[in-house]
């Protein structure tokens, strides 16, 4: 007898059952226990982090991928108290914002917290369906360092296990590659680029749509502890 040399088939995760998502969600929760990164603490955006905000939301650099107009600091700080009134998931288009607070770096605005070096955001796409969106934005000081990586995957983790979604996704502007390359790291694909989807700072702009299924981040999971379990009995 002789051992087969064929690949041994690929096992399919099962299909998603019917929509379930766990709403209505209070983010409220996580001001008393939030998440946590190797380097951040990941907790609902407050008023008070208006200053730390403002240095990056004023940003032409940041601005250009984001739907955002140019806000004097007045309005900027208001949209950050708007933004942060936002807790509760149970409809379409419902959202909340996590602060990424960066331990031991003091904010801006004083009031004893820790800097905010970005924001992530996770919105209601669509309850009948199930689908969730992820968004966020990073001060261009503390990019390329991982900390959105780390964000991002904390938070992607959570709305799976916690909301319970069937899809999330992202859309972002076609031109930003830096969020590209971090969808595809959370194991996203890239699905569609809607041509002209938006007529932005004078132009017409293309939009990126990224997503990834439940069934998809379970397996991806699983093959971490996998390829985690080999490691340690190496």
């Amino acid at each position: 007898m002789h051992e087969s040399t064929e690949p041994a088939p690929t096992i399919q995760p099962e299909a998603d059952g019917p929509p379930a998502l766990r709403f209505p969600f209070d983010a409220t929760s996580l001001v008393e226990s939030p998440l946590r990164t190797p380097r951040l603490v990941l907790r609902p955006l407050e008023a008070s982090d208006a200053a730390d905000v403002y240095e990056y939301q004023r940003l032409p650099e940041v601005l250009v991928y984001l739907p955002w107009p140019e806000r004097a600091q007045v309005e900027a700080y208001a949209h950050t108290a708007t933004r942060a009134a936002a807790r509760v998931l149970a409809a379409d288009g419902d959202f909340f914002v996590l602060a990424m607070s960066l331990p031991g770096a003091p904010s801006l605005g004083g009031a004893g917290h820790d800097r905010v070096i970005g924001d992530m955001m996770v919105r209601v796409s669509s309850v009948k369906h199930a689908q969730l969106e992820l968004g966020w934005v990073v001060h261009p000081d503390f990019q390329g360092k991982g900390y959105a990586r780390e964000a991002a995957l904390a938070i992607r983790d959570f709305a799976f296990e916690t909301l319970n979604p069937h899809r999330m996704q992202a859309f972002l502007d076609a031109r930003n590659a830096a969020s590209a390359a971090l969808c595809e790291r959370l194991g996203m694909r890239r699905e569609a680029t809607i041509l002209e989807e938006q007529f932005n700072d004078g132009e017409w702009q293309d939009t990126a749509l990224y997503g990834v299924l439940q069934r998809e981040w379970s397996a991806s999971r699983a093959r971490d502890v996998e390829s985690a379990a080999a490691g340690l009995t190496a």
